[in-house]
């Protein structure tokens, strides 16, 4: 549906520019669009690489574990029924632990399987659990310890500081984090 709906915007954003006379302008921005995204792909890349090498020396280290063992307890307190199952409670602990670190890319295979542990403890197959709703709310508004994506966009596109966000995105996403929770618990009083 989703592409529909670009599809169109698209269509209609060219049709009006080649109705309205502006057909060169529109094809001229088209191409200097494409030479920035590449310049920014190629920028983004290196960056991206030094995140990605410095998170997995984290991981190494064992600093995803000893924040993963300060977590559980926080996390079996939060879930009602996923609290009590070892193997649940030990997937999203990982996943939340890579997220903090900015590994998502290491986060998404213990997410997945996260939710098929919620779903195997989840007594009403076609419904999404309290939960499971919980633990999306939080993979989704996790804390950013390191932003990594944010820091390499920055950098890539000049930015004298890029790590001067790392302070801001601690706090907004520990409020995003902390609203998510409070608004999920109130809400399963409901439905």
């Amino acid at each position: 549906m989703i592409n529909y709906i670009w599809f169109i915007i698209l269509v209609s954003g060219i049709l009006v520019g080649i109705i309205t006379g502006r057909g060169e302008i529109i094809s001229k921005v088209i191409i200097s669009s494409a030479n920035s995204t590449v310049d920014l792909t190629i920028k983004l890349l290196g960056v991206m690489s030094l995140w990605c090498g410095i998170m997995k020396v984290a991981e190494k280290s064992g600093l995803t574990d000893k924040i993963a063992k300060l977590l559980e307890p926080i996390l079996k307190f939060i879930f009602k029924d996923a609290g009590k199952d070892e193997e649940a409670l030990g997937t999203m602990v990982m996943n939340i632990t890579a997220n903090m670190m900015g590994l998502s890319n290491a986060a998404t295979p213990f997410g997945i399987k996260a939710m098929e542990n919620l779903q195997r403890l989840n007594k009403e197959k076609d419904t999404a659990s309290n939960d499971m709703a919980l633990f999306l709310v939080i993979n989704a508004a996790c804390i950013q310890f390191v932003p990594t994506t944010v820091i390499s966009i920055r950098a890539a596109a000049g930015s004298s500081n890029p790590g001067e966000i790392i302070v801001t995105a601690i706090i907004s996403t520990a409020i995003a984090a902390i609203v998510g929770i409070i608004c999920c618990k109130v809400l399963q009083n409901y439905f």
